[in-house]
């Protein structure tokens, strides 16, 4: 039996998070880690190689429509192949440095490698060795759902966990979902030269967010020559000399679709499932996912989680890591401390990005029962002229009575980097009056939060370039 101050279960964001946090309070932790490598889904088949994959794809696509009058440029030759190998050479790179190498310098921490299952609520088995402490972190993530579809296993699919291995483009691929994942890596595939179908349950692609910026977003999609269908529901997929074919259902009926290969985006589900929590008297929800409170405390008093694994409002890469911090300060000093999700930003990285923070419309009404919005197109301002990347859309809510800003929507290039901004506006609880005698560099992007913060009193598009 090895005694601990604290366990923590997981390899990814959260888990690395909580044993920096830990080594510093000095607390004696072992870290148990099973699955993905260490790093987790980030760093090996998440943020850093889709990103990658994608920059790669935004510039071949570039290269081809830069809307520039009297420049022709070409692609002589796309290797995807060498494409994927630095890809993946950059994951290998990032995740010694800031994971392998983070972990050795941890002198208060114990790496153990292998799958962690509860016996008690105070003890874990780990292979043939049992854990005991009086704290404990569980920040174990989450996997890629795999829907019920009659035939899916047989025909086979991938994740996104594969996807960012392939080498070779599918002619023609079915994705099956269109959150961030499914749209990302449909424009990704797309975009080198696959032809692909989006099968979407939901009447729209990311039904939370907001309409405006979803369906311009879909008919940017399209324009491209990705086919979103949406509404629809898989029902089977059958194989035939290689061939796969997925049936959907619509309004019309049932309709099949030839495909090489087969993504599923629909969702993912906590990893729970191994780590037999009901002996440890951890609750969870329908979804499996671990309840846990603000303060990132389960149902055990002395159990936290963090991360995927839980059924808290956000996960994002971010979100885990601030929850690991905070989930060892409050287990071993109590200091209560939690996330306010409601100022914690997102980003969709297509081309153009969705990113949003704050209340949309639709929470605002339900809340308020009445929205104080405006949206503004791109073609309003001068920076998207000069580049030629008109397509944007920005909207923004504001209280009704007060005028501080309640949430920032942006659909443009390098949304994800204009959503800083708007998400330190929302903190600090600002106004559009505020927004307006601020000074934003001309020309630049960032000028759309002014811009649409000024048309709540006035007709933006009878005003000056500098205004």
């Amino acid at each position: 039996m090895s005694n601990f101050d604290l366990v923590i279960i997981g390899g990814g964001a959260g888990a690395f998070a909580a044993a920096i946090k830990a080594n510093e309070l000095g607390a004696k932790t072992a870290f148990v880690n099973d699955g993905l490598p260490l790093g987790g889904t980030c760093v090996n088949v998440g943020c850093v190689p889709s990103k990658t994959l994608l920059h790669a794809a935004e510039l071949v696509y570039t290269a081809k429509h830069h809307g520039v009058p009297g420049i022709k440029l070409a692609v002589k030759a796309t290797d995807y192949a060498a494409v994927v190998a630095d890809e993946l050479a950059l994951v290998e790179k990032l995740r010694t440095e800031k994971y392998e190498q983070v972990l050795r310098d941890l002198g208060n921490v114990t790496y153990i490698k292998g799958k962690a299952s509860f016996v008690s609520s105070n003890q874990i088995k780990v292979g043939e060795q049992n854990l005991e402490t009086a704290k404990f972190i569980i920040a174990t993530g989450s996997t890629a759902t795999l829907p019920k579809i009659e035939g899916l296993a047989e025909a086979g699919y991938i994740t996104h966990i594969e996807a960012m291995r392939l080498n070779t483009i599918p002619k023609r691929l079915a994705v099956i979902g269109a959150g961030p994942v499914g749209l990302e890596l449909a424009q990704l595939y797309a975009r080198f030269g696959s032809q692909v179908t989006i099968l979407q349950r939901a009447t729209s692609v990311m039904p939370n967010a907001e309409p405006v910026l979803t369906q311009q977003l879909s008919q940017i999609l399209g324009s491209e020559g990705i086919n979103i269908k949406t509404g629809v529901k898989v029902t089977k997929v059958t194989t035939e000399n290689g061939r796969k074919t997925v049936f959907y259902n619509d309004t019309s009926g049932e309709h099949p679709i030839d495909v090489d290969e087969i993504l599923l985006a629909a969702g993912k589900t906590p990893n729970t499932a191994e780590l037999n929590l009901v002996v440890a008297g951890i609750q969870v929800d329908d979804k499996q996912a671990i309840v846990t409170q603000p303060t990132l405390q389960t149902s055990q008093p002395h159990i936290y989680a963090a991360g995927d694994v839980t059924n808290l409002p956000l996960r994002l890469e971010t979100t885990a890591g601030r929850e690991g911090t905070y989930a060892v300060e409050n287990a071993l000093n109590g200091s209560g401390k939690f996330i306010d999700y409601n100022i914690v930003p997102y980003a969709v990285f297509t081309d153009p990005q969705l990113a949003s923070v704050g209340y949309t419309e639709d929470r605002q009404m339900a809340e308020l029962k009445v929205c104080a919005c405006r949206t503004v197109t791109f073609d309003k301002l001068p920076k998207a002229l000069i580049t030629k990347r008109t397509e944007g859309v920005i909207k923004m809510a504001i209280h009704p009575q007060t005028k501080v800003i309640m949430g920032v929507h942006i659909l443009a290039p390098n949304a994800g980097d204009l959503i800083a901004q708007a998400m330190v506006l929302i903190k600090n609880k600002n106004t559009i009056d505020d927004l307006t005698n601020m000074l934003p560099v001309f020309p630049t992007m960032s000028e759309a939060i002014k811009l649409v913060a000024m048309s709540f009193t006035q007709d933006v598009s009878k005003l000056s370039c500098c205004i």
